[in-house]
């Protein structure tokens, strides 16, 4: 079963820096097939053994930190879970129209209605939200960069850890899961 896994902040100025490399070696090291990368922002595609979504973050998070002593969350979802969340999308418009502005973001656990409410309530700008699980979209209308709705607010809002990517990432990452 082909996986997708994504670290959260990593190779950010000064930050959690890991070559891409690293990571591939790390996967094919653990037996996991075929690992791939996209960008240098800690985008993998693999081949599985059979363990869970959750089964493979935690090995993939243990072995980041022994062996490259990187600390950080790994969101991995299978190809049928990725395509689900393709196809889900509640914002198709944005996503042609706009793509760079609609973010995706991965979370731990799926948040409680309550808690997509009070991120709801906390926006100031223009920003739309919807939450499936354990995606929340985010269709940034006026840009990411001057957001007040930033990773810090929605992880605090939704009560879990969180990591983005834009549409054009989750396409692409999508095209590799469909591939043989």
């Amino acid at each position: 079963m082909t996986h997708v896994a994504l670290l959260r902040a990593v190779n950010l100025p000064g930050h959690n820096r890991v070559a891409m490399a690293d990571l591939r070696q790390l996967l094919a090291g653990l037996g996991l097939g075929d690992p791939q990368s996209l960008l240098q922002s800690g985008n993998l595609v693999f081949r599985g053994d059979g363990r869970s979504s959750a089964e493979l973050e935690h090995l993939l998070e243990n072995a980041a930190a022994r062996r490259l002593d990187l600390r950080t969350d790994f969101f991995v979802r299978s190809a049928e879970e990725w395509a689900g969340l393709i196809a889900g999308n509640p914002f198709p418009d944005e996503a042609r129209r706009d793509p760079g502005h609609l973010v995706v973001m991965f979370l731990k656990e799926a948040p409680d209605r309550a808690a997509v409410t009070a991120l709801q309530q906390a926006i100031t700008g223009r920003e739309v939200v919807r939450a499936q699980g354990r995606h929340a979209f985010v269709v940034y209308r006026d840009g990411i960069g001057r957001s007040r709705l930033t990773s810090a607010v929605i992880e605090a809002k939704l009560g879990t850890r969180a990591t983005g990517r834009n549409w054009n990432t989750v396409l692409k990452l999508g095209a590799l899961t469909e591939q043989p």
